[in-house]
């Protein structure tokens, strides 16, 4: 079985020969933050598949707030840029949970939280706890604390 990380190198390689720029760029710096994530700790070692996802998520994240933080500046060339980088990433990463099926997966926790006697804007870490398992890396973080929020309000 290929691990993600086999599967990010052979897509650099062929990037590299088909001469992608933008692709081989991106794969070369989400590979460099695995490899940094890798050598971090005391001891050298090989990151699971779920950690790589987690280096590609925060890869893709910082690409978005990249591409707002220069659009704001009026520099929206490097803005389409930082964004087309997190396209390519973002490929590697589950599907994403749509707007329906977020607010759906929330209001279940919410519903489970209350049964529990968690209510209101307190209830927001019970709520967290009960609905981040479900999402996985299918939502990004923000994303789920923001629609838990909107439904305590």
């Amino acid at each position: 079985m290929t691990t993600l990380k086999a599967k990010l190198q052979d897509d650099l390689t062929a990037a590299i020969k088909a001469r992608d720029e933008l692709r081989s760029s991106s794969l070369r710096l989400t590979l460099s933050a695995i490899g940094y994530e890798e050598t971090a700790g005391k001891t050298a070692r090989e990151l699971s598949d779920d950690e790589v996802l987690k280096v590609i998520t925060r890869e893709v994240k910082k690409r978005r707030e990249a591409a707002e933080a220069f659009a704001k500046g009026g520099r929206a060339e490097q803005a389409e840029r930082e964004r087309a980088e997190g396209e390519v990433l973002a490929a590697y990463l589950p599907a994403q949970l749509s707007d329906e099926e977020l607010t759906a997966l929330v209001a279940e926790a919410v519903a489970e939280a209350k049964a529990g006697g968690a209510e209101g804007p307190k209830a927001m870490g019970a709520v967290m706890k009960i609905v981040k398992p479900k999402v996985g890396n299918r939502a990004e973080g923000g994303r789920v604390s923001a629609e838990v929020k909107r439904q305590l309000a």
